[in-house]
């Protein structure tokens, strides 16, 4: 029965004014792989400008996804992601449109998907070694995929890389919040709920343009940090708010025994004031772990209410793809 079993890999490709730049990116990407039955094209035209739908219609895209008006990467992978289910797709791989990765690294991403070894594969640059890159670049780069790596409990080199394969059930799970990159904030999700992540080392192109995500260094790392921290947050409140708690609890401490130690030493009377702080300081720790303990408990709920949005539209699509491939 599983020889009787097609597989539908959809390369999905978000654009923003990439008219000059989509045809050489999808001459390049592979017609036929093994282990797939069918492999169709479908681009994200996130309010773009400068006529990329009509060039998509043209150089042979499948499925084109309009978004009106610009609202960004995040939402563009978002939206690809459910045109793509909602088409059949098993695998889905994701590249940019400039062309920046090598298209025939494709069936090494989807190796070990195929072999059911993973459920998301995330192609890994070297971004160590990257000569497009900048030294400062390349440090921001290994320090954000360190960050990730420990917030998420995986080992993934190059989290910012936006080329990636990701399974149909991976897919189903993935839910992203933030405004502005998908890279960080789905690894974290992926990492928190046992999905099995990987990564194969991919080869990259000369770059045709400069990133358009990253506009300057300090724009970067604020919303990069406040993905990590906002991601982390959401899957380990009672952890995150027992470190606050912590330490406003041994801030109060030490003044406490700093009053006890003067009193014992005569001169507690002019020491009140460490006993008023000290006291404050406690309070205020007590109350945050209380507030963490409302957040785990917040967060069980969401657990529940994510697996059931699972099954929604797990049955949902697979409705649908089953319609989409007679």
């Amino acid at each position: 029965m599983d020889n009787l079993v097609k597989l539908k890999l959809i390369i999905q490709i978000p654009c923003y004014n990439e008219a000059q730049t989509l045809p050489g990116t999808v001459e390049a990407l592979p017609r036929q792989l093994p282990g797939i039955d069918t492999i169709e094209y479908l681009i994200i035209d996130d309010g773009s400008t400068d006529g990329t739908a009509e060039v998509a219609a043209q150089v042979g895209i499948h499925h084109i996804v309009q978004l009106n008006p610009h609202a960004g990467l995040a939402a563009g992978f978002t939206a690809g992601l459910e045109a793509c289910l909602d088409r059949g797709a098993d695998i889905i791989v994701n590249t940019d449109a400039d062309n920046q990765y090598e298209a025939s690294d494709i069936q090494q991403l989807i190796e070990p998907i195929l072999k059911k070894q993973a459920d998301i594969v995330v192609g890994d640059r070297g971004v160590a070694t990257l000569a497009s890159f900048s030294p400062l670049k390349r440090v921001l780069q290994r320090l954000g995929s360190w960050t990730v790596s420990q917030v998420s409990g995986l080992s993934i080199p190059d989290a910012t890389s936006g080329f990636r394969a990701i399974s149909r059930d991976a897919a189903l799970r993935t839910l992203v919040l933030s405004n502005y990159s998908y890279t960080l904030e789905t690894l974290i999700q992926a990492g928190n709920r046992n999905l099995a992540v990987t990564h194969v080392p991919v080869r990259t192109n000369p770059q045709t343009r400069p990133s358009r995500l990253m506009r300057g260094i300090p724009e970067y790392l604020a919303n990069s940090s406040t993905t990590i921290i906002r991601s982390y947050t959401m899957y380990r409140p009672l952890r995150v708010f027992s470190l606050f708690s912590a330490i406003f609890l041994a801030a109060g401490g030490i003044l406490l025994l700093r009053y006890i130690y003067f009193m014992l030493t005569g001169a507690g009377a002019g020491h009140v004031q460490s006993v008023i702080l000290g006291t404050v300081l406690l309070a205020i720790g007590f109350q945050v772990f209380l507030i963490g303990l409302v957040a785990d408990l917040i967060g069980f709920n969401r657990k529940i209410i994510e697996e059931l949005l699972y099954r929604q539209r797990k049955s949902e699509y697979n409705h649908r793809s089953r319609n989409e491939k007679r």
